[in-house]
């Protein structure tokens, strides 16, 4: 499975959970927690982050994911990343992938925004390919084609470039403090 991220190893177990910590059935979303004499005791010196991060004898990553039926695992987003949208889980990887397959997109990233209904929307930060021009409603609409609605970006704003790390990764966090300025809190 070249998509996935591998299998579990010899030394160690690795789980895909929900909120509350019970395994998910192959195929569905959750977060990996991972055990194994690996894995870190705790945080020096901040007994609460360790708490919170190992539970039952489990690592808890932040990343999520799903396992298949033959125990493969597929990453999908960060959790810290979802977006929660009218009580619907939007994983930000899955509409910037399809935002990708625009021949206008040079890069994009998605993040919450507030939402007066949803409590937060879902929306998208372009570059576009130099010499290219698309509407915000023309890209939405190529979401509408291949995701469910509430996966789509309710709001298109194009920039001129992303921020980004030394290393060219993308900065999610800084895109999203844009579209929360002003409110104290960054969720909806």
């Amino acid at each position: 499975m070249l998509a996935s991220a591998g299998r579990e190893m010899i030394c160690a177990r690795v789980r895909v959970v929900d909120e509350n910590d019970r395994e998910v059935k192959p195929g569905e979303i959750g977060e990996i927690v991972v055990r194994g004499k690996h894995v870190m005791m705790g945080y020096w010196k901040n007994p609460e982050l360790t708490k919170e991060t190992l539970r039952n004898g489990w690592y808890h990553t932040g990343d999520m994911g799903y396992m298949d039926e033959a125990r493969y695992l597929f990453l999908m987003d960060r959790k810290a990343d979802m977006i929660v949208t009218g009580g619907e889980n939007v994983y930000p990887k899955e509409t910037e992938d399809v935002l990708y397959q625009h021949p206008a997109v040079l890069e994009c990233a998605v993040v919450s925004a507030p939402d007066v209904k949803w409590g937060e929307r879902v929306q998208a930060a372009v570059v576009l390919k130099p010499d290219m021009a698309v509407t915000e409603e023309e890209l939405i609409d190529h979401c509408k084609k291949h995701l469910a609605g509430y996966k789509c970006p309710k709001g298109v704003e194009f920039w001129d470039v992303l921020p980004k790390t030394p290393v060219q990764k993308i900065l999610r966090k800084e895109i999203k403090k844009k579209f929360w300025e002003g409110r104290e809190r960054s969720i909806g």
